[in-house]
């Protein structure tokens, strides 16, 4: 034989097994979201050994079988190798195990381990791994591409100049770096003819191919038993400065032999100059049991999927495995640990006609080539048409009048074209590798993530895998990665969160299912089942709002305020729709709950949607109080527009223009259709058009909540709140922090009532907390409060009531500005007056409702409106005040209503609070 190339060697014992068969489905046969196949399509005719054993063999053994074993075993020994294939059968046993389970849960389409992972994990996964797998293949043709060129130049090319070898009759080709590109470039043409035509063409010269490689073995098994003993000649490696021996003995089945390869003996490797270990082997002996799923992307083309993947492709790696261990046994017993250290190549030497290894080194590595650019092709063509990547890959979305994607074949082979120019693939080959272990352990994540979800439509009919399986898988792919080169490994894992987070922010909205989703609705549901309502305790409360909204055009400004106030609590926004089931077709909320999801995305609150129709608002509020919410996570607080004669206002349109450039009637490019009518509401009621509630009935609204144990809030001008321009006031001017932050002012006092409780009753508490909270959250953390306390003027427990209070602010830990407000002695006379004509009512016989209310003159409750606005300079951001409680008797909700309209008119976005249930302790 002539001389080996030691170049040649080093690529394919270090070049990756890739996938032969991915995605390699019938030309006819498109991917897409769907998965039936349509009318005039070729009929699926493939069975189990056609259409996955063949596949997955050529694969699986490719070049490795005839020049990877005896490097196995020449450096690790027998017992090791054993170990060694232990090992890496385990895990891929792992990940198989994971891909029947995918594939008989559904048709597969176009794109093979690209299509279960998209369809498991969603489109940023499932793009990003198929982008690599993508490179992966097309990296993995042009390797085995070169490697064949190689392989001929060392058999027939004339040596190169400086090369201490003499030409045989057989050595024509002229060698060198262009020669050589030349003999690929043709090489690649031929497989890209094949591919061009259509993959079917490829199937049945598989079959060939597969018939090669299998006399190839048989004369390779055959010669252990017929061979006898001869000496072989070692190739040249005084280039790499390894001196040795020039010969070395096959000594056929002898003890001693065996004795000599049981133990491992690590040396230096004569194609690289490196040192072995165990570490190294392995890795190298990996690449070749890769290829696993060659026939569970051909699921388009075979009889029955689920019955044929789960069977051929354990019983090929069944088959690889025993072939492995078995070539490992005989080597070991019949050649030197010599012969198998200085010459990878041997099987050749020692065969019953030399020739024969060679042919089915060429055919098995002319297959991986075509198969490989067949596979590259199919995975853009599924890219292309999930159009993850827009216009980009519009071209490749071309196919011929059969089905056949021909321009992701031109455009895979232009690539592999690039890729041959590099000449020298040693580091890629490492790269590929990991690209496909990285494949791997994304096919065990998504049948992971199916398992743990739980989802009932997850019902493979291969049962044989749990989620261990699936852990193991995933641990054993990445410990490989990782083994094989750490940097790479890094740098692949890397690669893959980029392009994640690219199609996540650029790619369009899949409708494929999220198994992100799955996953979040098990884990709550769980953790809902943990949040004990018996267990609540004050020092863990915290707001949880359920805010009315009647319509979002004029409440979004209210809407992004309750977010800031809500303090990592439950947000809900509630509307309540007029109308009767009885009287409509269907359900009319269905559809709107996309527009007012849309609307909270936009506004970037973090609040839940629940919409509800009723006959009247009253009855809407409710159902909704009654039912909104799981377990431990329920509304506390009720918060309502301040009900007045304002004309509301659309602010929804200039912030959606703000935010997109587009007005709500307009349709914003970068918009889906769904998008761009996901944000239209009804228009605003005009001045002269009807409320849908009367102020009885909203009252009524108040008096329900605080029946239920609800804290209420009612919130007034808060369609004059600008948050940006309220938070700027403390943010950082022209390089500069400004001094001044928003004010928060907080009157706890009923200004109604001031001599019923003071201030630390439970409202009272109830309004320092709310204050609190917002000064905490980030956003408002420059906002300072300032809290107002109303005493007699010249009272001599001004100082001692002072002293109460920040005694008491100082053990709830609450930072606030104290004011001592004296009242106006005309407001003081005024509520005198009051309180002698209630006395004097009383005596008459007059019988009131508990918590009736007193009968308040205008003048004093304006006088204290004016009170409140005199001491709000400068003016603040927001004010809390206290909220009586509705009257019992309905005939005062009027006079409720109005009073309160008197007491906070013209005061700026205000929150009147009534707090019902303790919120603040003084206890750790």
């Amino acid at each position: 034989m002539s001389e080996k190339t030691p170049l040649l060697h080093y690529r394919l014992t270090n070049s990756t097994c890739s996938e032969p068969r991915d995605v390699c489905k019938h030309s006819g046969t498109k991917a897409g979201r769907g998965g039936r196949r349509s009318k005039g399509k070729p009929a699926r005719k493939l069975g189990v050994v056609f259409g996955v054993v063949i596949p997955t063999l050529l694969s699986m053994f490719s070049v490795v079988v005839f020049l990877r074993i005896g490097f196995v075993v020449g450096q690790a020994g027998l017992y090791q190798s054993i170990a060694m294939f232990l090992v890496a059968y385990f895990i891929i046993t792992m990940t198989v195990l994971s891909v029947c389970a995918i594939s008989t849960n559904g048709a597969l389409d176009a794109g093979g381990a690209y299509y279960m992972i998209s369809r498991a994990l969603g489109p940023e996964f499932g793009g990003s791994i198929g982008i690599m797998f993508f490179f992966a293949n097309v990296c993995s043709s042009a390797l085995y591409v070169l490697g064949l060129v190689e392989a001929v130049m060392s058999n027939f090319g004339i040596p190169e100049e400086g090369v201490a070898t003499v030409a045989g009759p057989h050595q024509v080709l002229p060698s060198g770096y262009w020669w050589s590109l030349l003999y690929g470039t043709v090489l690649l043409f031929l497989c890209f003819i094949v591919c061009l035509v259509g993959a079917h063409i490829y199937a049945k010269a598989a079959f060939i191919v597969f018939l090669i490689v299998t006399t190839v073995l048989v004369s390779v098994f055959m010669s252990f038993f017929i061979v006898r003993p001869i000496v072989v000649i070692l190739p040249d490696t005084t280039s790499l400065n390894i001196t040795s021996l020039s010969t070395a003995n096959y000594s056929g089945f002898q003890l001693h032999t065996l004795e000599g390869n049981l133990l491992p003996k690590y040396t230096v490797d004569y194609t690289t100059g490196a040192m072995m270990s165990f570490v190294t082997v392995f890795a190298v002996m990996f690449n070749g049991c890769t290829g696993i799923m060659a026939g569970s992307n051909m699921s388009g083309d075979l009889k029955n999927p689920s019955y044929s993947i789960p069977r051929g492709t354990l019983s090929a790696v069944l088959t690889t495995f025993i072939t492995y261990n078995l070539l490992s046994l005989l080597i070991a017993c019949s050649c030197e640990r010599h012969l198998l250290q200085r010459d990878y190549s041997f099987l050749g030497d020692i065969n019953i006609w030399p020739p024969m290894v060679t042919v089915g080194v060429y055919s098995s590595t002319m297959s991986a080539a075509m198969s490989n650019l067949i596979g590259a092709s199919r995975i853009l063509y599924a890219l292309s048409k999930d159009n993850l990547f827009g216009g980009v890959l519009a071209l490749a979305k071309k196919t011929s009048r059969s089905g056949n994607p021909w321009a992701s074949v031109l455009v895979s082979w232009l690539l592999i074209q690039v890729v041959l120019f590099t000449g020298k693939l040693n580091t890629i080959a490492g790269v590929v590798t990991i690209f496909f272990l990285l494949v791997y352990a994304a096919v065990n994540l998504a049948c992971l993530a199916l398992e743990w979800a739980s989802a009932p439509n997850f019902r493979p009919s291969f049962r044989c895998f749990t989620w261990h399986t699936c852990t193991l898988g995933i641990i054993g792919c990445l410990l490989m990665m990782f083994l094989i080169n750490a940097i790479y490994a890094f740098a692949s894992i890397a690669f893959m969160l980029l392009l994640v987070m690219l199609i996540h922010y650029l790619g369009p909205i899949s409708n494929w299912g999220f198994i992100s989703q799955a996953l979040i609705f098990h884990q709550v549901r769980k953790y809902l089942l943990m949040l004990d309502v018996r267990k609540d305790h004050v020092k863990f409360w915290r707001p949880q709002v359920l805010l009315m909204v009647a319509n979002p055009r004029s409440c979004t400004r209210l809407m992004t305020f309750i977010n800031d106030l809500k303090k990592s609590g439950l947000y809900v926004l509630g509307h309540v729709k007029l109308g009767s089931l009885d009287k409509l077709p269907s359900d009319p909320l269905q559809s709107s709950y996309v527009s007012w999801l849309s609307l909270v995305d936009r506004l970037n609150i973090k609040s839940f949607v629940n919409l509800t129709i009723a006959d009247s608002v009253r009855q809407g509020v409710q159902n909704l109080l009654f039912i909104t919410g799981f377990g431990g996570m329920r509304p506390n607080t009720l918060v309502l527009g301040f009900y007045d004669d304002h004309t509301p206002e659309d602010h929804l349109q200039g912030k959606i223009l703000l935010s997109t450039g587009h007005g709500m009637d307009e349709a914003s490019p970068s918009m889906e259709p769904s998008e761009q009518r996901s944000l239209i509401f009804p228009s605003l009621r005009g001045t002269e058009e009807p409320k849908d509630l009367e102020e009885e009935e909203y009252v009524s609204v108040i008096a329900d909540a605080v029946k239920m144990g609800k804290n209420m809030t009612l919130a007034r001008y808060f369609n004059h709140f600008d948050r940006e321009e309220v938070l700027g006031s403390g943010r950082k001017i022209r390089g500069h922090r400004s001094k001044m932050g928003p004010f928060i002012d907080v009157w706890p006092l009923n200004l109604l009532r001031p001599d019923t409780h003071g201030c630390v009753d439970v409202c009272s508490l109830f309004l320092l907390q709310l204050a609190s909270v917002l000064q905490e959250t980030r956003a408002w953390s420059q906002a300072r409060l300032r809290l107002f306390l109303c005493v007699e003027a010249g009272c001599s427990l001004r100082k001692e009531e002072d002293t109460k209070l920040q005694v008491m602010l100082k053990e709830l830990r609450i930072s606030a500005q104290v004011q001592m407000v004296p009242w106006d002695q005309v407001v003081a006379l005024h509520w005198q007056r009051q309180q002698e004509e209630e006395e004097a009512e009383r005596e008459d016989g007059i019988q009131e409702f508990p918590n009736t209310p007193p009968q308040l003159a205008d003048e004093y409750i304006c006088a204290v409106n004016s009170l409140v606005r005199r001491h709000g300079a400068p003016q603040p951001a927001v004010r809390f005040l206290y909220l009586p409680r509705p009257p019992a008797d309905t005939s005062y909700y009027h006079a409720y209503l109005h009073h309160l309209d008197l007491l906070s008119r013209d005061l700026g976005p205000t929150l009147l609070i009534h707090g019902v249930t303790p919120v603040v302790t003084t206890d750790f």
